[in-house]
């Protein structure tokens, strides 16, 4: 089963219709052959693992599920894993050439490397232009020495990062499923002694992990210690090591530290305990928020003044360009300020962390995403410091739990939910829940994988979990995203989602361009940008134009789906509009084909909020059958007939 037919496989179980070949193929760039070749391969594959793709006349290809127990097992097989499996294909030989390179003591040849994967040294050498692509974006880059060979060149942090990346965590996300990973770093026994000590210690004092958290710091710890063992260890600190010393979590990594000293037998420097205690650095503050009260005299003496007053002003500029109601969350306030300090040093320090969530978050909760960016704007002007995406994905999260509580919202009703990926995630599943089911639905609370052991599951009728479970429960798992996309809702509730049609409110007829040729994201915007101005509804086209490209470059518009949704950084326009183009052939627009273009122009004068605008975007541009039927208009009247007809749940 090759990449392109297990890509195919996740945009037929996201799809809530048949879908046409045609679109599996602009979605996958292949020719439609290729796609109808792959479903054949792919039907043959799932026969006697609970499903099938079957056509349907004039609508495309579908997936049925036969044996919901089968289906499932294999999914986990097939997506615990995401790294390619074919050796023929391109992709599978350039992470194993990361990977050698990573894991080699000195220089590798090139010539060696050539009869490992049984292609030629041409080959190797045209997949190498790729390899130093991908790692120039970690800031690593490959030495070449003649008669030696090639060996990779970076900072002791950016090589560690690297090898977290592309050992361990493209290795499988699910419980258990990153030992293959692990492996290769250091032996199952040393894992196993690195995670008793480091649940052992986090327990000792008080110190509450996110499944993602814990999980990350065992790969850091396990990492080091190999590195350490060749001799690799991180530079000292200096004036930073010393701020280190009078924090909790320096007592912590120093007790984790002796542990792993003594069971492995392994001296670690000074400077890896204040780099253990940096991934450490905002635990601490989770535990505290529940112990102090949410009064602003309260939030004083637990937060920097310095952080304090960056809160409220991310905070106020959110809302004075969004207006999104959520200016008076306490929760919000504490929520943000207590993630900064340790997002901070991260940045400060350049400790890349991934966020699994961040095409979630962009996907589901644009808006969200949207007053992310804006706070990372914010963070940049103040201090100096560039926010990478994964960050504005976290302070997304913190956002979109607050517009979930926002008044009007619906009150709970019954479920424990299992969250892996840290407490604003936690909150964001439990408010999403609470908003989408109002009374049906009680949250009793939520643990994260780890603690599940730990849990008293009396009185809970079931579980909402963002993973598999598979040890044996008293109660039903619903098996959902973090982030409750269209299909989980179906799972929790079948038939009890509101329905309605969508409105032409924002859609005007002379912004509206359909089958037109443009070759990059640019001419796009810029076409779109002029035809706003042309009616009168921003100042100036250039300086429009520039904070859309400034939003763009800041974080891509590209959501999948074909689809691209482009905005200025901060709203500009006297009303709210989309400006919409439609292509003939898919273009490229940062990495993702993009054939169906919403330029939003959102008002200025902060009265209305865009959040029912968003929603009501968001559920046209998730429909893979919606935006086929749109890209197939020929005119205005069958564009606005498609949207007005179609039924949304």
């Amino acid at each position: 089963m090759n990449a392109r037919m297990i890509s195919i496989l996740q945009h037929l179980l996201a799809a809530d219709a048949p879908v046409k070949g045609e679109h599996l193929a602009k979605l996958i760039q292949v020719t439609s052959r290729t796609v109808r070749n792959d479903i054949r391969e792919l039907d043959e594959f799932l026969a006697g693992r609970g499903a099938t793709i079957e056509p349907v006349r004039s609508r495309g290809y579908e997936l049925k599920i036969h044996d919901d127990r089968a289906f499932r097992e294999l999914l986990q097989q097939l997506f615990s894993n995401h790294e390619p499996a074919d050796p023929g294909l391109p992709e599978y030989r350039q992470l194993y050439l990361i990977r050698r390179l990573l894991l080699a003591g000195g220089y590798l040849r090139l010539e060696d490397l050539a009869d490992e994967l049984y292609v030629s040294r041409s080959t190797v050498q045209n997949d190498f232009r790729e390899v130093k692509k991908t790692l120039q974006a970690y800031g690593v880059s490959i030495d070449s020495r003649p008669n030696h060979g090639i060996r990779l060149e970076g900072s002791e942090v950016r090589l560690r990062f690297c090898m977290s990346e592309f050992i361990v965590n493209r290795s499988g996300n699910g419980p258990g499923s990153r030992e293959n990973g692990f492996a290769s770093i250091v032996s199952p026994q040393e894992m196993t002694v690195i995670q008793g000590i480091i649940l052992e210690q986090t327990q000792k004092f008080n110190l509450v992990l996110s499944d993602i958290a814990f999980s990350n710091l065992v790969t850091h710890i396990a990492i080091a210690c190999r590195r350490i063992r060749e001799g690799n260890g991180v530079c000292s600190f200096s004036d930073e090591l010393q701020h280190f010393h009078g924090m909790e979590e320096y007592a912590v990594s120093r007790q984790i530290v002796r542990w792993i000293e003594k069971e492995l037998n392994l001296p670690f420097p000074e400077a890896e305990i204040a780099y253990i205690a940096m991934h450490l650095g905002g635990t601490r503050w989770f535990n505290e928020i529940s112990a102090v009260g949410k009064e602003e005299a309260d939030m004083e003496k637990l937060i920097d003044r310095e952080i304090y007053e960056l809160g409220k002003e991310i905070i106020e500029e959110i809302e004075r360009d969004l207006n999104l109601g959520i200016k008076e969350d306490q929760e919000l306030f504490m929520g943000i300020c207590l993630h900064l300090k340790p997002a901070l040093n991260r940045v400060r320090y350049s400790m890349s962390i991934r966020n699994p969530l961040l095409d979630q978050v962009k996907t589901h909760y644009p808006l969200a995403f949207q007053a992310g960016v804006i706070a990372a704007k914010l963070i940049e002007n103040k201090l100096n410091m560039i926010i990478p995406e994964a960050e504005m994905g976290y302070l997304a999260i913190h956002i979109g739990a607050a517009m979930e509580r926002t008044p009007g919202k619906q009150r709970p009703k019954r479920c424990l939910v299992v969250c892996t990926s840290g407490v604003g995630s936690a909150r964001l599943l439990y408010y999403k829940l609470k908003s989408k089911f109002g009374s049906q639905l009680e949250i009793a609370g939520t643990t994260e994988y780890y603690k599940l052991k730990q849990v008293s599951l009396e009185n809970i009728d079931f579980m909402v979990s963002t993973v598999p479970i598979r040890e044996p429960l008293p109660v039903p798992v619903v098996v959902v995203e973090t982030l409750l996309g269209g299909g989980d809702l179906h799972k929790i509730r079948n038939l009890l989602t509101e329905e309605g049609d969508v409105t032409l409110r924002y859609v005007m007829e002379e912004l509206v361009f359909l089958k037109q040729s443009f070759n990059s994201r640019e001419e796009v915007i810029s076409f779109l940008g002029a035809k706003i101005h042309d009616l009168g509804l921003v100042q100036s086209a250039a300086g429009f134009v520039s904070l859309v490209l400034e939003r763009e470059q800041a974080a891509p518009t590209s959501y999948g789906n074909l689809v691209a949704i482009p905005h200025p950084i901060t709203p500009q326009s006297s009303r709210t509009v989309w400006a919409i183009c439609t292509l003939a052939q898919p273009i490229d627009w940062a990495g993702k084909p993009v054939q169906f273009v919403c330029l939003l122009s959102i008002s200025k004068n902060g009265r209305d909020s865009p959040t029912e605008m968003y929603e009501q975007l968001i559920r046209i541009t998730d429909s893979p059958d919606m935006i086929r039927q749109l890209l197939d208009c020929e005119n205005f009247r069958e564009f606005s007939r498609t949207i007005v007809k179609h039924k949304l749940y």
